[in-house]
């Protein structure tokens, strides 16, 4: 377990780190609901999935983790170093800039506000470490719901990238902003 915060209402969030074999049956699961189409592995077979993250785990910038709420896997959280990604090609890397992904998977029927609750501990998780002065995203341009949700937690909308698989829209949020934005909890 890497990261551990309980979330009044909703119960303990855990980061556990991805075990690409043991977890690709149940990420392939979620990678290809037609609600994860922007994650771009739709029609990914098992054995793809688990490849891609046997690759990442290999990386010392990359790395992948199950969101676990009460020990049910809900999500996956990725963090990354820009300046190790294709996303570091395509603008201004700062001192200080973490990347990452989220897709949650939280099942037929997620708890009202779940996402609202789930991401700041996210970002807590990023900024626990010092060095990190701000979270970068890049959601594909056609995904508006992901774009509406990083505005609404802090996310400053930047300029268009042309991406490997993807147009997509980088997204900033500062250590400063977030931290104005929420207090961290007791």
């Amino acid at each position: 377990m890497t990261y551990r915060e309980t979330i009044p209402g909703f119960g303990e969030l855990s980061l556990v780190v991805l075990d690409p074999g043991a977890h690709a049956e149940l990420v392939h699961r979620w990678v290809t609901q037609p609600r994860a189409r922007f994650w771009g592995m739709g029609s990914w077979t098992v054995e793809q999935v688990r490849e891609i993250y046997e690759f990442a785990d290999g990386l010392p910038t990359h790395h992948a983790f199950l969101i676990m709420l009460d020990g049910t896997p809900i999500g996956l959280f990725q963090s990354y170093q820009p300046e190790a990604d294709p996303v570091g090609e395509r603008y201004a890397v700062q001192p200080g800039d973490v990347g990452m992904h989220l897709l949650l998977a939280p099942g037929d029927d997620p708890p009202r506000g779940l996402t609202t609750a789930v991401a700041p501990a996210l970002f807590r998780s990023l900024f626990r470490d010092p060095a990190a002065r701000r979270i970068v995203a890049e959601p594909d341009v056609r995904n508006d719901r992901a774009l509406r949700r990083l505005q609404r937690e802090g996310f400053a909308l930047d300029e268009e990238i042309d991406m490997p698989d993807k147009r997509a829209r980088l997204a900033f949020l500062t250590r400063a902003r977030f931290e104005a934005d929420h207090r961290t909890p007791v």
